[in-house]
């Protein structure tokens, strides 16, 4: 998959998970996402790891979001099913940023201590971005966001190692399968 592409439909599926639950359409996110993330598996050499790294992305982000809201220092607009779970459309955004991992944010893998930074500056910066849009609120915005960076400055290098074990892009990586047709790219 283009990097361009990937990065366009991030923000696409990012966009509609956030609006959404701030609109109360909680569910829109998540079918976009879902959408993106089997474009993602079709244009994938191994869809099956690619997978692999989205379900548990999904796993990282409900008990790491779970543990944010169970503080009570966030709250979030909509979308809530059980309790102090974490909301399902922000599950989602999970996997949808998963799918970013081997394409546009390749770039990071391997690079543990950039990913910590990365992980600590960005990650708080996407839910403020949220935050101002509607789809949650900082209820201790200062514990808020420490949280949030202390939370993304270990799950940011998870991901990227994650990213590396279930690389189902790479050509020649992880597994010898060969590509359908489609994903043959007649470009060198």
């Amino acid at each position: 998959m283009k990097m361009a592409l990937n990065f366009a439909l991030f923000q696409l599926g990012w966009f509609t998970c956030v609006l959404g639950a701030a609109n109360g359409a909680a569910w829109l996110g998540p079918v976009v996402v879902l959408s993106i993330v089997v474009i993602h598996l079709a244009l994938s050499l191994r869809p099956a790891l690619e997978l692999k790294l989205a379900l548990s992305a999904m796993a990282l982000g409900l008990v790491t979001d779970s543990l944010l809201l169970a503080s009570g220092w966030l709250s979030y607009a909509s979308g809530h099913m059980f309790g102090l779970l974490a909301p399902y459309w922000i599950v989602a955004m999970w996997a949808l940023f998963a799918t970013t991992l081997n394409v546009s944010m390749r770039w990071l893998a391997g690079r543990y201590g950039l990913a910590v930074l990365m992980g600590a500056i960005g990650g708080p910066l996407s839910y403020y971005g949220g935050q101002k849009l509607g789809a949650m609120e900082f209820n201790a915005p200062m514990l808020a966001l420490a949280a949030l960076a202390f939370a993304w400055a270990i799950v940011m290098p998870l991901l990227v190692w994650l990213a590396n074990r279930f690389d189902g892009i790479t050509p020649g990586r992880n597994s010898d399968i060969t590509p359908l047709p489609w994903q043959v790219s007649n470009h060198a």
